[in-house]
This record gives structure tokens, sequence and C-alpha cells, in this order.
């Protein structure tokens, strides 16, 4: 798998993946436009819309209806030392639909934690970055 990064001016930078482009930008504080989440935040997001689509799909096979069906996700930070924000906790928080059956109700919160992109991050995998 390849990931195309680009620049298209002021601070964004775009990811091309497949033929569809990622647009990021950073928040005016930080000096960008704000046009378009930073890197850092569809980081995160990428956390919940990946536990969503497992939830979404555990109910679609057991045809449960999905409307009312959310995710809240919640992340804590905590400052270090040198007084740079750390992440130390990411919470999900599934709202269950109407009618929901109670008998999957810890099924559905096991097939969360499914999430491959938090499998990822509690087993890292190497990094190399190189010039050329």
């Amino acid at each position: 798998m390849e990931i195309k990064v680009t620049f298209p001016g002021g601070d964004k930078v775009n990811a091309e993946i497949n033929g569809r482009i990622i647009p990021t930008d950073q928040p005016d504080e930080n000096g960008g436009g704000s046009t378009a989440p930073s890197p850092f935040d569809y980081f995160l997001s990428s956390l919940g819309t990946c536990a969503g689509i497992y939830v979404l799909s555990f109910c679609q096979h057991r045809q449960i209806a999905t409307e009312g069906l959310a995710l809240t996700q919640r992340m804590e930070f905590s400052t270090t030392d040198d007084g740079k924000k750390k992440l130390v906790k990411v919470a999900i928080e599934i709202s269950l639909p109407p009618g929901f059956p109670d008998k999957y109700r810890n099924a559905i919160v096991k097939t969360a934690e499914l999430c491959s992109v938090k499998k990822v991050i509690m087993d890292p995998p190497e990094f190399e970055i190189t010039a050329i």
C-alpha cells in the first residue's frame, strides 16, 4: 500500500490514497486556514470511525435497526513535564438505538474493540523515515 503526500500551499498537506484526496490543514491558531481537519484530528477520528464500522456491521448483520445508533469519542490529555500535551485516554461510548436487544450489549462492545486502528496502536509498527 502506498500513500502519496503533497503540499498544495499554505499549511495544507494532502494524502492521496487509491485516487482519493484527503485534505488536511492546520487550525487558525496554529497558522493554518482551518479549511480541513488537521492530521491529528484525522488520526483521532480514525479510532471512532473504525469502531463505528464494526458496530454498524454488527447491527446490520443481525438486522437490528441503526436509527439512533451513535458513538461518542472523548479524549483525555495530560501535560508532560516539558509542557507538551499527551493523549492519555480515548473513551468511546456507544449509544444504542431504541429497542436494541439487551442480550447483545456486551457483544457490541467487544465488536467495537476489534477496531484495526486500535489494534495497530496497541501493537505499534516499526517506523522508518528516509530522505532521498
